[in-house]
């Protein structure tokens, strides 16, 4: 079940890296509230014709749920993204990437907080690790780099970007026992709805960039990749591991997102991408493991190779 999760989660990290080389091919050829409202319509249009023999079986779990629903769609799908590409219009990349580090962290705090959910020694060693990793590629390997940035508007917005999906994320585990694509096409829709606001302003403030071809192609990338399949597969994966286990692979963005820029924009690769890769993988592997140890110790099991234990409720 795990090494399962693992593939699930490793795709949906993969996915948010190539989000945020779309997010930079978007710039001049797609606004982004625009880009944010037409990756839910087509999204939600794709899904609809999938999901709607699962929302008439599921009708009697979703009602009772439609609130909660309605702020995971909100603050998950639309806010953050929303916040995430505003924010890039203010702070820089590297920011971004150390910022976006934390949310596994408040993850874990907001588990603590609201559901007396503990944290193993080895999964805030893990945590710190793949930290460290994060920040050597956002400092491009040179530590020293971090202390001469400096904290602006941007910077704000992509703490309360951290803040929406953690929260998001958190908020998973309240959901109903539902079919997948139910869900998915129910937090799409509210992403939609809740997106529409936000490209008025942007029509109304004359900042609305119709998409030309290159904005169609990251429009399309983004509804497939970072929307449907990835949202997909990171609920997936939140139910079969949970979401302090899962939330640690997002560590995993900013370093795909290198990757990612090394290849479709042909930036350098260096040595620390290397070794940052191997203090992410390490980092996630220690408190992954961590976290199957307090799984197996608080259901009374010895962990045994190749199982794993979910502390999130089972999928419908």
């Amino acid at each position: 079940m795990h090494r399962q999760a693992y593939v699930f989660l490793c795709l949906t990290t993969l996915f948010w890296g190539g989000n945020a080389v779309a997010s930079r091919l978007a710039v001049g050829h797609v606004s982004p509230m625009m880009l944010t409202t037409l990756r839910w319509v087509i999204g939600c249009a794709l899904l609809a014709a999938f999901a709607w023999p699962h929302l008439r079986r599921d009708w009697p779990e979703i009602r009772p749920k439609l609130p909660l629903l309605a702020a995971l769609g909100t603050l998950g799908f639309t806010g953050f993204n929303a916040v995430f590409y505003s924010s890039a219009q203010f702070t820089s990349a590297i920011n971004i990437a150390i910022e976006q580090g934390a949310v596994p962290m408040v993850i874990f705090v907001a588990n603590f907080v609201l559901f007396r959910q503990r944290v193993s020694f080895l999964q805030i060693a893990g945590f710190v690790l793949s930290l460290v990793g994060v920040a050597l590629v956002a400092s491009h390997g040179a530590f020293s780099r971090l202390l001469d940035l400096n904290v602006n508007f941007g910077d704000a917005l992509m703490l309360v970007a951290v803040l929406l999906y953690a929260g998001y994320t958190v908020g998973l585990r309240l959901k109903p026992n539902i079919h997948w694509l139910s869900l998915m096409f129910v937090l799409s829709f509210f992403a939609l709805l809740a997106s529409l606001p936000l490209v008025a302003w942007e029509i109304a403030t004359d900042r609305l960039i119709a998409p030309d071809f290159q904005g169609w192609m990251v429009v399309f990338y983004v509804v497939l990749f970072p929307s449907i399949f990835a949202q997909t597969l990171y609920i997936r994966g939140n139910e079969l591991i949970g979401g302090n286990r899962a939330g640690l692979f997002i560590n995993l963005v900013p370093i795909f997102g290198t990757l990612l820029s090394i290849v479709i924009l042909r930036e350098a690769f260096f040595t620390y991408h290397a070794v940052a890769l191997f203090m992410v993988l390490g980092g996630i592997w220690m408190a992954e493991h961590g976290g199957r140890k307090l799984a197996s110790r608080a259901s009374g099991r010895k962990v045994e190779p190749g199982f794993g234990n979910s502390d999130a409720p089972p999928t419908g």
